[in-house]
This record gives C-alpha cells, sequence and structure tokens, in this order.
C-alpha cells in the first residue's frame, strides 16, 4: 500500500503556522513527481528554452555579492550543464566568458507558471496540498537551479513564510533570528521590494566593520534531496548550493502579518527611490536590482502606498467581523501567494490578500500546538554552539534519523528582469560598506552619502514605527 506520511496535512499546516524556528520536515514528498525535476529532467521539459542565469565568481569577498555586482547570460538548461561539467570553455555560447573554475551560475527565482506557462499539466507535480494548503501546486511555486557556489545574500523576506524542497544537490542553509537583525546590519542598498539585505558577508564577516556580527546566532543545516524546509517569518538566510548542480523548489505562505509589511515595504520605496533617483545618474551606483525594472515615479510610489494602507484597514476590519478579507476566488487568491515580490509579479497591494478562513492565518497561535513533534520526521535546526565553526554546518541525513554536525572552516537576475547586462566590479563598494560600526568615517573616506542616511532613514525598526505612526493617522 501507500506509505502513510508522517504528519496529516493538518498537522502538518499546524506546525508551519505555528512554529518560530527554522525545520526540517523528512518522508513527507516521496511521492511527489517533483521530485524527478533534476536538471537533466527540466531541460528536456523545457525543450530549447533560454532562461536567465545569474553569474557571480567564486572567490571568496568581504563584501557580499549582490545582484547588482553580478553578471547575467540568457541560456538553455543544456548550455548550463554542459558548462558546469568543468570541462574547458567552448569558444561560442553563453557561458563561453566564464570559466567555470572561477564563476557559479543561478537560475534563481523562476516562477514555475512562466517557464512552464505551455505545459500546465506539470504544475500537479507539486503538491502543497500535503502540508495543509489544498490547491497550492508549482503554479504559485518558485524554480532554482545553481552550480556549485551558486549564492543568495543574507536577507530576510518581508512577506510570508517559506517551504523550499530540495529536488537535486544540496544546499547550506545559514540562518539567523529576527531578533538578529541589528547584528547583521541591514540595508536597502541594493533596494528590492520585500528583500532587507545584511551588509555581512556571512561566509567571510569582516569584524572590524561589522563586529556586532559576533553576536549574532547562525542556525546551520545542509538541506538533501526530498527534504523540506521551513523558514519562519522574518529568518534570516544565506543560501548556498555546495554540490555540482542543484535545483529547489520553494513556495511562499502568506500571513496575515505581510498586511502591515506592504505599508512598510511602500513608505521604504518611497523614500529609497525619491532620495537615490534624486542623485546624479552618472555617479555609476547601481543602487536598483535588476529584478525591480518597471517604471516608477513618486506618484507611483504614493498610489501604492495609499493602496496598501486601504488593504490594511481593509483586512483589519474583516478580520473583526470574521469575515473574509477578499471576494476573489480561492484561485485567484492562492496566485497572489505566489508573488513575494508583489509588483515584480504584477500585483497591488489590494489584490493581494487572502481570506482568513481560507488558510486559517489566525487561527493557528504557538500557544495551540501543546508539542512541537520534533522526531525523525521534524528535524529541529538548532543554534551552533560557541564551540562549533562560525561556519560549520549540521546536515540532517535524508531518512531524518540522525543529525551529523560537522566542523568546516568554509566552503534569489530573476523572472521578469531586464536584458539589459549589468556588470561591476567585485571592489566597487558603496560609502556605506566603509563606514565604521560607531558610524564614523576614518580620515580617508568621504563625506557621509546618500546610502548613510538611506541605512539610518529606512531601518526596518525606523520604518515599523513610520507605518505604525502613518496608519494612527489614517484610523483617526
Amino acid at each position: 500500500g501507500e506509505d502513510v506520511k508522517p504528519f496529516t496535512p493538518g498537522k502538518a499546516k499546524e506546525i508551519v503556522m505555528s512554529l518560530q524556528q527554522p525545520a526540517v520536515f523528512c518522508n513527507m514528498v516521496g511521492d511527489w513527481p517533483a521530485l524527478q525535476w533534476n536538471a537533466k529532467y527540466l531541460s528536456a521539459m523545457l525543450d530549447g528554452k533560454t532562461i536567465q542565469f545569474r553569474l557571480g565568481l567564486k572567490t571568496v569577498d568581504i563584501v557580499p555579492q549582490f545582484e547588482t555586482t553580478c553578471v547575467y547570460v540568457k541560456a538553455t538548461l543544456e548550455e548550463f550543464l554542459s558548462w558546469s561539467c568543468g570541462q574547458p570553455s567552448c569558444l561560442s555560447g553563453p557561458f563561453s566568458c566564464y570559466e567555470y573554475s572561477k564563476y557559479w551560475a543561478y537560475a534563481d527565482y523562476k516562477y514555475i507558471a512562466s517557464i512552464f506557462e505551455d505545459k500546465p499539466e506539470v504544475f500537479q507535480d507539486v503538491r502543497w496540498s500535503d502540508f495543509g494548503f489544498p490547491g497550492r501546486s508549482g503554479k504559485e511555486s518558485t524554480l532554482w537551479i545553481g552550480s556549485e557556489g551558486a549564492n543568495t545574500p543574507c536577507h530576510l523576506d518581508s512577506y510570508g513564510c517559506n517551504l523550499v524542497l530540495q529536488v537535486q544537490g544540496r544546499k547550506r542553509w545559514h540562518l539567523f533570528p529576527p531578533g538578529d537583525t541589528s547584528f547583521l546590519y541591514p540595508t536597502r542598498i541594493p533596494y528590492e521590494e520585500s528583500s532587507i539585505f545584511s551588509k555581512v558577508n556571512v561566509a567571510n564577516p569582516d569584524l572590524k566593520h561589522f563586529p556586532e556580527f559576533r553576536k549574532a546566532t547562525a542556525h546551520v543545516v545542509t538541506l538533501s534531496p526530498g527534504q523540506v524546509l521551513l523558514v519562519p517569518r522574518h529568518w534570516w538566510h544565506y543560501v548556498e548550493s555546495i554540490d555540482p548542480i542543484t535545483v529547489s523548489i520553494n513556495s511562499w505562505i502568506e500571513l496575515d502579518a505581510d498586511h502591515e509589511a506592504r505599508v512598510e515595504e511602500a513608505i521604504t520605496r518611497m523614500l529609497v527611490c525619491a532620495l537615490k533617483s534624486a542623485e546624479n545618474p552618472s555617479d555609476g551606483d547601481h543602487w536598483l536590482n535588476p529584478t525591480e525594472v518597471e517604471a516608477t515615479s513618486h506618484e507611483i510610489n504614493l498610489q501604492y502606498l495609499n493602496k496598501a494602507v486601504a488593504a490594511y484597514f481593509k483586512c483589519q476590519k474583516a478580520n473583526v467581523s470574521e469575515q473574509p478579507c477578499s471576494s476573489s476566488t480561492g484561485a485567484e487568491q492562492r496566485a497572489s501567494v505566489s508573488c513575494k515580490r508583489k509588483r515584480e509579479a504584477g500585483c497591488e497591494p489590494g489584490d493581494c490578500r487572502l481570506p482568513a478562513h481560507e488558510f486559517g492565518f489566525s487561527t493557528f497561535k504557538a500557544e495551540k500546538l501543546q508539542k512541537i513533534p520534533f522526531g525523525p520526521h521534524l528535524i529541529q535546526v538548532l543554534p551552533q554552539s560557541q564551540e562549533t565553526s562560525s561556519m560549520g554546518t549540521v546536515a540532517v541525513q535524508s531518512d531524518g534519523r540522525d543529525l551529523l554536525h560537522e566542523n568546516e572552516g568554509r566552503h534569489s537576475g530573476k523572472l521578469h528582469c531586464t536584458g539589459k547586462q549589468l556588470v561591476m566590479s567585485n571592489d566597487c563598494e558603496t560609502p556605506a560598506h566603509r563606514m565604521d560600526s560607531d558610524g564614523s568615517p576614518d580620515a580617508s573616506q568621504p563625506a557621509l552619502s546618500t546610502n548613510d542616511l538611506l541605512d539610518c532613514l529606512v531601518n526596518p525598526h525606523v520604518i515599523s514605527l513610520v507605518a505604525r505612526l502613518l496608519l494612527e493617522r489614517t484610523r483617526v
């Protein structure tokens, strides 16, 4: 007979909506057709279709490799696989200028609904219904395909919690709790809606400039094929591919708190765009992430802010009367949830809502889960001990029975990106990166920059206070 999963959909959903620390689900997806989605299988499914890859250097610098410092190429998965074999570069082709030994490549943040729009039947290969979200499939998910060393800079997502299925290869996740935010030196440059980046390269931290990072508590886990990682709301994460080829699928689960988060994001967008667009464009400061390509203006951003505020109050009113926050259909609501970057995916704040009754975001509170069922099927991602190396790992065995502690010293352009090639030198850093921890530059450094001001002005704590004051003003 069929294998019985360790958690029913209802219990799995209860864990996802209640747990405030990262954990790995084991033995929950063994019958998912998506487990066949290795890079070769996907290459055959795409049948020569090109997708965009982000390329970065494998050398480890003290400055994070943000997307603004990467190179972008369009290529087929077949070309990517040939290049990633490590053979000498071909004389032609999209990867010909990038030696495999020096570069990694990442086809990250690819909406499955878009890249397989001509094959909608494949959406059903992904079955998030097993985690208590009926109707959610590959259509509400994104795909990540990378080579060894491919990474996402340390950041937190403003919206939702995250479920990540590892399909091929292994990825190492470095997670930090929301309480460590000040130790991670948050910044909004480069700017991208819904992503708050850390100035610290957690893989090679510059403790001279970022001494508070010593206080951060890393939770490190190596995710293997067939496992699903839960990343709770506002947990920081740096993710790196540690095998030659990795494939992952993820989906963001919208939360009630996202309504206020969208107001905060709208305020941040207004401030960042207003100040940065006032600078001389010839300065060459690539402050806008390649994902943020839509035309914007102060008027557009103000409209966005007003819609976010209106959506917040509409949902607040609906919650009080215990009515759904939206009258749209379930299918439309689930489609909106898949857009972590709401503006990139074409959603407006008033449209990106879920009714409280559909996923029950207000229903599951931590106190209702009498005991978290940690064990062989739900592995807790523990904080590293003081004795463990700063880049040590906790690897979860594929059968979920043990934890393997390793002591190693060292080892999401996207879908709606413009075709413009963006190249920057890796030693081109903003003045904000050169500030001392106490905020005072040394004598050899230039005066305060726009980025320095923005780092203070749009600090998450400041923006949260401004949002509450703004909402209070609107309520009155």
